[in-house]
């Protein structure tokens, strides 16, 4: 994720410009289809955060996403929902949710899969741990 700041600019009461500064932050990729998804594969550092809408433990952790990218602007983050791509979640023996898995070109890295929730420590601890 990549953070920025946006500047808006308004006028004042008494007619001078005033400039604001926000920041804000790229949202994490949802590929269209699985080609695209493919590409985030095969080429770069990518976490793949595996989710479910239905998922509680997901929406859990959902909020801390962008610090954590934030946290690790080396990674392109990927959001795959396991349920529309659920031959993915299996050839990735992805059974339980929410999960990460971190591929560079191509080759698994890492993995932090299994069916409990997930703090913010947590996968920036497991992250952290795959730094060279």
């Amino acid at each position: 994720m990549l953070f920025g700041a946006a500047l808006f600019v308004c006028c004042g009461k008494n007619g001078r410009l005033k400039v604001y500064e926000k920041k804000v932050g790229l949202e994490m990729i949802i590929p269209k289809d699985i080609e695209e998804l493919a590409t985030y594969v095969e080429k770069g550092n990518t976490v793949l955060f595996f989710t479910a809408d239905w998922c509680g433990d997901c929406r859990f952790i959902k909020p801390f996403l962008p610090e954590i990218e934030a946290d690790f602007p080396e990674y392109t983050f990927v959001q795959v929902d396991r349920d529309q791509y659920i031959e993915i979640a299996q050839m990735w023996n992805i059974f339980g949710i929410p999960s990460f898995v971190v591929i560079e070109d191509g080759k698994e890295r890492g993995r932090l899969v299994n069916k409990n929730r997930k703090t913010k420590e947590e996968v920036e601890t497991f992250l952290s741990s795959l730094k060279k």
